[in-house]
């Protein structure tokens, strides 16, 4: 699944041609991805100058001068493609601009969704309102207030996009491990000298991600085609039974249906 990295990715692809252009035609070439899209959408969004382009948590934002902001998720496959040369089976809704340039979200598996939303009311908006701060943006001390009594372990709940939002597993594994923190650790356990080294992980973990273009793993790519290199740095991610840097051994457990890579020797 693109994850926050992936996403930031896309959004600054997608800036470079989108930003300043009027929309001169939509095509939705099904109803529904995950969930209908607006019925209206066609109307809304056809001779809208996009005015301007961001990010919250794993959503998409692109804000057009009627006051509507387009919001996208790309699910578990889903990537927006600039000017294809043609298009494709799972090509399905395609903006094309005033100045020549065109772009198709494609999504094999249809897990992502696409919502048009008044960008005044977008703070509100229930799915943006749930979430928690964004991880680039948390300091030690609100991430202890959000942790404080939690008996879960620190792994599940940083996956909670109420507590943080925009992480996702890869990233989580990978700070874990930066930190030296066990994954099962319950997180209201978690003293204040591991958290001070594990928000820094966090930053650092996706701001390394970004400006590696994410990572591809299986479907993900940038609008321009470009694959994400950071999955040639990962630690511990996907290395189940590879050596870790220290001399031990990567491990893999299960938490929550979802694969968790650590090192037992590198992280208590």
């Amino acid at each position: 699944m693109p994850e926050l990295p992936e996403v930031e990715t896309t959004v600054r692809g997608l800036e470079r041609v989108l930003e300043g252009h009027r929309i001169s035609r939509v095509e939705a070439r099904r109803p529904d991805l995950r969930r209908a899209l607006p019925v209206d959408l066609g109307q809304r969004l056809t001779g809208a100058r996009i005015i301007e382009l961001g990010r919250r948590a794993k959503y998409g934002l692109i804000g057009t001068d009627r006051g509507d902001t387009l919001v996208f998720h790309l699910g578990m496959s889903g990537r927006w493609r600039v000017d294809p040369p043609e298009i494709e089976k799972h090509d399905h809704l395609i903006l094309d601009t005033d100045k020549g340039r065109r772009v198709a979200l494609n999504d094999p598996r249809r897990f992502g969704s696409i919502d048009l939303v008044r960008s005044d009311g977008l703070a509100k908006w229930p799915p943006l309102a749930a979430l928690g701060p964004e991880p680039l943006e948390i300091t030690v001390e609100e991430l202890k207030r959000r942790l404080a009594g939690r008996t879960a372990s620190i792994k599940l709940l940083l996956l909670d996009q109420r507590i943080i939002a925009g992480l996702g597993n890869i990233y989580v594994c990978e700070a874990l491990y930066r930190a030296g923190i066990h994954p099962k650790r319950a997180g209201g356990a978690i003293s204040m000298e591991r958290l001070r080294r594990l928000v820094p992980a966090i930053h650092d973990v996706l701001a390394e991600a970004i400006a590696a273009g994410g990572s591809t793993l299986r479907d993900f790519t940038s609008p321009e085609g470009d694959l994400g290199y950071f999955s040639k740095s990962f630690a511990v991610y996907d290395r189940e039974g590879r050596p870790c840097a220290c001399g031990g051994t990567v491990k893999r457990i299960v938490q929550g249906g979802r694969s968790t890579f650590y090192c037992p020797h590198c992280q208590r």
